[in-house]
């Protein structure tokens, strides 16, 4: 009997072993989670029978280290999640593993090819958050975008006096102070909408708009209280400025919301202005909350979609496909999917990857454990021949 028992030690600890030569083989694999056998005892009814491995268990929310690594595909979630990728034809698996570069289609891939999965965005830019789908990022250039909104915020210096001659921009002293906007056409090219102020009463002022020197629409009054406050112009001061050369003519929606008449200097706290010209895409990035841009040489940036997370009630009940892979089970429950940062689902770190969560130590440690159990087994089925030899010469 003492034999039958060893052959099963003997088998149980094989076993360890090589889940232990398994998890230091993988200490330097990205998003890889150790795994632990585990024993339990054979009886029949009172008689002991030995030991049999009762299961293999990864200790998935247990998180690595992580690495720098200065490359902008590189993902690394920092808190609770998995990565979503689907493969082609269909399958879906959960990562921590966050290698992503792109193929030929654009898509945000895997070294295996499976898509990053996320909210895609429109060709403005704007997140479809009802659908998830395949991250795609948008090949090409950035169009031109004519300037049709700007938002000025200033403060016109209560102190100043109504100028003494009629207004004319070639006077400097007939308004008391100016401020140059650069906008854009329909085809990118650059302009510059002038604004000249002039005080004309007490609390009231006239704006006079110049666009490339030529003066466009009339003067806008704008009016204030006695505290300093704009009163007037409620809402937006529609601007329209037809341009040479063919392109379309310049719509603006002026905003001077917050603009205050103080009695301190004129000073202009915001301008700004949309459009911009053409340009070329340079790069990409991934912010903290998921979100992809594509960069351009104009300076602009360009939402491409967000990065979803999965959370699950037990992720311990993950099956898993590889050591950084796993698949939802019905102990695992269904996967929810929301946003990095939000709630349960940790924070994207871009450049940086999740290390093993493998300690060499304690595996060094386990392997010495699991070669004593290894000889203390082989030698009681050495003492167990010893013994049946004696047993033999007896009779």
């Amino acid at each position: 009997m003492s034999f039958n028992i060893a052959l099963t030690g003997l088998s149980a600890v094989n076993e360890q072993l090589n889940t232990i030569g398994n998890n230091i083989a993988n200490s330097g694999t990205v998003g890889f989670k150790s795994s632990r056998t585990n024993f339990g005892s054979l009886y029949a009814e009172r008689q002991a029978m030995g030991v049999e491995v009762t299961g293999t268990t990864q200790s998935i929310s247990q998180g690595g280290a992580l690495t720098t690594t200065n490359r902008n595909l590189d993902l690394a979630i920092s808190g609770g999640g998995f990565f979503v990728t689907r493969a082609s034809n269909g399958d879906v698996a959960y990562t921590r593993a966050g290698v992503f570069g792109t193929d030929k289609d654009s898509y945000l891939t895997n070294s295996l090819g499976q898509r990053l999965q996320g909210y895609p965005a429109d060709a403005t830019g704007n997140l479809q958050t009802g659908t998830v789908g395949d991250l795609q990022m948008k090949a090409g250039g950035l169009p031109a975008k004519a300037t049709d909104a700007l938002s000025f915020v200033a403060n016109l210096d209560a102190n100043q006096n109504v100028p003494a001659v009629a207004f004319d921009p070639l006077v400097a002293d007939s308004y008391n102070s100016t401020y140059t906007t650069k906008l854009y056409d329909s085809q990118g090219k650059e302009h510059t909408l002038t604004q000249y102020f002039a005080k004309t009463a007490d609390n009231s002022w006239n704006a006079h708009y110049y666009v490339d020197g030529a003066a466009v629409a009339g003067p806008q009054a704008l009016t204030f209280d006695g505290a300093g406050s704009l009163s007037a112009p409620i809402g937006k001061v529609a601007l329209n400025a037809p341009l040479a050369g063919g392109v379309n003519a310049l719509n603006i929606q002026l905003d001077y919301s917050g603009t205050s008449q103080y009695g301190s200097e004129f000073s202009v706290t915001s301008n700004r202005a949309t459009g911009y010209a053409a340009g070329e895409q340079t790069g990409m990035s991934v912010e903290k909350d998921g979100k992809v841009y594509a960069s351009y040489s104009n300076g602009e940036r360009l939402l491409q979609g967000q990065v979803v997370l999965a959370s699950f009630v037990n992720a311990e009940g993950l099956k898993n496909i590889s050591g950084t892979a796993w698949t939802e089970t019905a102990a695992s429950g269904a996967a929810m999917l929301g946003a990095p940062g939000i709630g349960q689902y940790g924070s994207l770190a871009s450049g940086a990857l999740e290390s093993s969560n493998v300690d060499l130590t304690q595996q060094l440690v386990g392997l010495m454990e699991g070669q004593r159990n290894y000889q203390a087994n082989t030698k009681v089925i050495s003492t167990n021949k010893e013994l049946t030899q004696v047993l033999f010469n007896a009779l």
